[in-house]
């Protein structure tokens, strides 16, 4: 019987210290993933039908996010509108894009019109990209797209710097983007 209880237990921590290795070892490959790219090539089209790419948004930090003109929820660019008009002439230097993720509805004239209702600095674009989202078709035959709701910042060499959640706090919101606008 008491051979039988150390079997047991010797099983039972060798099992233990062999989920240790293995979780340890998942732990630190975890770690040493490769980070996700963000930026990059592109080509797309803005608001007054000019063809624009990724150089073409270069010496300027750039603050950009994706949307679409008829999304019912929560719009980054209202958000935006209020954190541009804190910044004041700092927003001058900043590259402020919309990019659409529904060309098919968003066309250039589109996003002229949805933005006049905007601070003129934010500059719309669409054409195919390269972010998440996905149709949803609805009960009525319209659909909503799902998508990213993530702000991403940009320094004036192209290179991905950070972050903005559309949820962060004016505060938090403004002093990121002062810092980039500084930058």
């Amino acid at each position: 019987m008491r051979l039988t209880k150390i079997i047991a237990a010797s099983a039972a921590g060798a099992l233990l210290v062999a989920i240790g290795i293995v979780f340890g070892q998942f732990i630190r490959h975890s770690s040493e993933l490769d980070p996700v790219p963000v930026g990059g090539p592109f080509e797309l089209v803005d608001q007054d039908d000019h063809t624009v790419n990724d150089k073409t948004f270069l010496g300027r930090p750039s603050v950009i996010f994706f949307g679409y003109t008829s999304c019912p929820d929560v719009c980054p660019t209202t958000l935006m509108d209020d954190w541009l008009k804190a910044l004041g002439p700092l927003a001058d230097k900043l590259n402020v894009l919309f990019i659409s993720i529904d060309p098919e509805r968003d066309t250039p004239i589109q996003l002229r019109e949805f933005l006049s209702s905007f601070d003129p600095r934010i500059r719309g674009l669409t054409g195919t990209n390269c972010v998440y989202y996905k149709r949803v078709h609805e009960s009525d035959g319209s659909y909503s797209m799902d998508h990213s709701g993530a702000i991403y910042l940009m320094d004036k060499a192209g290179n991905f710097v950070g972050p903005l959640s559309f949820q962060a706090e004016n505060s938090v919101a403004i002093e990121k983007l002062r810092s980039l606008g500084s930058s």
